[in-house]
């Protein structure tokens, strides 16, 4: 069991440092300029909605990866 929750822990880090580095890397210098004073809001708002897709899958592949790791262990 002890295997199992530290490979799930490990999975779990190595998520979050690969959406932090998309997110520096992608994200950051993103900019739009054709909508003069609006500009950084709109580029905001996309960086937001995108942010947001990103932790929705990275929720959802952490949930399939628990379900997967802890039924193994369980073994209905």
């Amino acid at each position: 069991m002890k295997s199992s929750l530290y490979g799930f822990l490990f999975a779990m880090w190595i998520l979050i440092l690969l959406g932090g580095g998309i997110m520096v890397t992608l994200l950051g210098p993103f900019s739009i300029q054709q909508f003069g004073d609006f500009n950084w809001i709109l580029a905001s708002g996309i960086k937001v909605l995108i942010a947001l897709v990103l932790v929705t899958i990275w929720i959802l592949i952490l949930l399939k990866l628990k379900n997967w790791m802890f039924k193994k262990e369980i073994k209905f």
